[in-house]
C-alpha cells in the first residue's frame, strides 16, 4: 500500500468550523464526498486529519495509540478549565480507567433495565405536561427536560433544583468549541455547578451516583467534575437524540401511522442514521499509518462519526433510515474505552421518550415555524423543534 502524507490537490481542506447553517444541519452530503475519495484527510485548514471511514475510525476509538488529552479554553476561564479537566471523556488511562470503574455498574444493561419504571415515570409525567396542547417546542417542552429529570434523580439531587440546573447546563454548553459561544457566561456557569456539585458531595445521597465516588477516595476535584459531567453529557446528547429521531420520523410517516413500540435495536439505527455526536477528537501517540495515510506523533485526529455510520463499505444502503436494521457496531456511542459510560442509559430514554410521544400525539407534524439548529457540527442537534401535536387549539 502506497502511503501518503499529502492531501489530493483537488478535494477542499475539509473544516468544521467554517462551514455554513445548511451544511450543519445536511451534513451527509458533504460527508459523501470524503468517503468516497478521502475518508482519511489531511486538512490544511485546520490543522488536522478528518477520518470519514468507519474501519479506520473504529481502528482509532479502539487503539491505545491514540490519546484524548482536555481542552485549552482562552483566558479567564479558570473555573471552566478545572471543571472539565476531570470530566471522563478527556481524561486516559490509568485516571479514566480508575474512575470510570467506580462507576462501571451502575450503567450495566442489567442495572440499566431495573431503572425503567423511573425512566418511564418521567417520561409519562412530562408526556402528559403536554396534553391537550396544539403546539409545543419538543425541546424545550420534552426532550431536554426527560434526561435532566432522570439524571437529577440519579445524582439524589432534589427536584427544585431543576430548572437551575438545566440554565447552568445550557450555558455551560456555550464553551462548545464550534459554537463561538459566551464564554464569560460559561465560566459563571461552572462556578456555580462547581460550588453546588461541591455542597451535594459533602453529604450525597446514599443510593445517588456521587456517593460511590466519595466513598472509593476520589479526589474532590473529581467527585464535582465527574457529577457535573454526568448532568450535562446526557442532558444534551439525549436531548438531541430524542429532537433528530422525531425529525427522522417526520420525515417517515408510515413509522408514525404504525404507532411502534420502540426498541433498543430502533434506536440504535436512528443513531446511526442521524447521531446527535458528529465528531470526537484524538491525538497521535507515536507515528503510524492509518488509511494508507502517514500520521505523525502529536497530530490532531477528527473523527467524523457521522459520516462513518454513513459508509456504504460497512451499512447497505446507508442513507436510508430501516428501523428493520439492526446496525450493529454503529460508532454513535464511540468504542472501546472511551466508549460512552451511559449508552445503555440514553438508549433507555430513547426508547420510553419516542414511544410515549408518538402514542400520546394525536397527529404530531411539523409546525410552521422553522426548526432551528446549533451552529455546532460536534454536539448536533436542533435548538429548537416546534411541532404540531394534533389537539385542537
Amino acid at each position: 500500500m502506497s502511503v501518503l502524507s499529502v492531501p489530493r490537490s483537488d478535494l477542499p481542506p475539509f473544516d468544521h468550523r467554517c462551514l455554513g447553517q445548511e451544511e450543519i444541519v445536511r451534513p451527509y452530503p458533504l460527508y459523501r464526498r470524503y468517503l468516497a475519495e478521502e475518508p482519511v484527510h489531511w486538512s490544511s485548514a485546520s490543522g488536522a486529519w478528518y477520518v470519514f471511514g468507519h474501519r479506520p475510525t473504529v481502528e482509532v476509538l479502539g487503539s491505545p495509540d491514540f490519546v484524548r488529552g482536555g481542552l485549552v479554553f482562552p483566558p479567564g476561564c479558570d473555573a471552566l478549565a478545572r471543571l472539565v479537566g476531570d470530566w471522563l471523556v478527556f481524561l486516559d488511562p490509568p485516571r479514566h480507567t480508575r474512575l470510570r470503574s467506580v462507576l462501571a455498574g451502575r450503567f450495566t444493561l442489567a442495572a440499566v433495565r431495573s431503572l425503567r419504571p423511573r425512566v418511564q415515570r418521567v417520561a409519562d409525567d412530562l408526556v402528559a405536561a403536554l396534553a391537550g396542547r396544539p403546539e409545543i417546542d419538543l425541546v424545550a417542552d420534552f426532550a431536554t427536560r426527560l434526561p435532566l429529570h432522570v439524571m437529577c434523580d440519579l445524582l439524589g439531587l432534589p427536584a427544585a433544583d431543576r430548572e437551575w440546573l438545566h440554565q447552568r447546563a445550557l450555558a455551560l454548553q456555550q464553551a462548545s468549541s464550534t459554537r463561538q459561544g459566551d464564554y464569560a457566561a460559561a465560566e459563571e456557569a461552572a462556578r456555580d455547578l462547581g460550588d453546588y456539585f461541591r455542597r451535594a458531595a459533602a453529604d450525597p445521597a446514599e443510593d445517588g451516583l456521587l456517593a460511590p465516588l466519595v466513598r472509593a477516595g476520589c479526589t474532590p476535584d473529581e467527585v464535582v467534575g465527574t457529577g457535573v459531567h454526568l448532568l450535562t453529557a446526557g442532558h444534551e446528547t439525549t436531548a438531541h437524540l430524542i429532537g433528530k429521531s422525531v425529525l427522522a420520523l417526520l420525515e417517515h410517516p408510515e413509522v408514525l401511522r404504525s404507532r411502534p413500540v420502540f426498541t433498543a435495536d430502533h434506536v440504535d439505527e436512528l443513531i446511526r442514521y442521524d447521531g446527535p455526536v458528529q465528531m470526537v477528537s484524538r491525538r497521535a501517540g507515536r507515528d503510524l499509518v492509518l488509511g494508507g495515510r502517514r500520521v505523525r506523533e502529536g497530530d490532531k485526529v477528527v473523527l467524523v462519526l457521522g459520516a462513518a455510520n454513513r459508509d456504504p463499505d460497512r451499512f447497505e444502503r446507508p442513507d436510508e433510515l430501516r428501523l428493520d436494521r439492526a446496525p450493529r457496531r454503529h460508532c454513535g456511542f464511540g468504542h472501546g474505552a472511551h466508549r460512552c459510560l451511559g449508552a445503555a442509559l440514553a438508549g433507555l430514554e430513547a426508547q420510553l421518550a419516542l414511544t410515549s410521544l408518538v402514542r400520546a400525539l394525536p397527529a404530531p407534524r411539523a409546525a410552521e415555524q422553522p426548526v432551528r439548529y446549533h451552529h455546532d457540527l460536534i454536539f448536533h442537534g436542533p435548538h429548537t423543534l416546534p411541532l404540531r401535536t394534533g389537539w385542537p387549539g
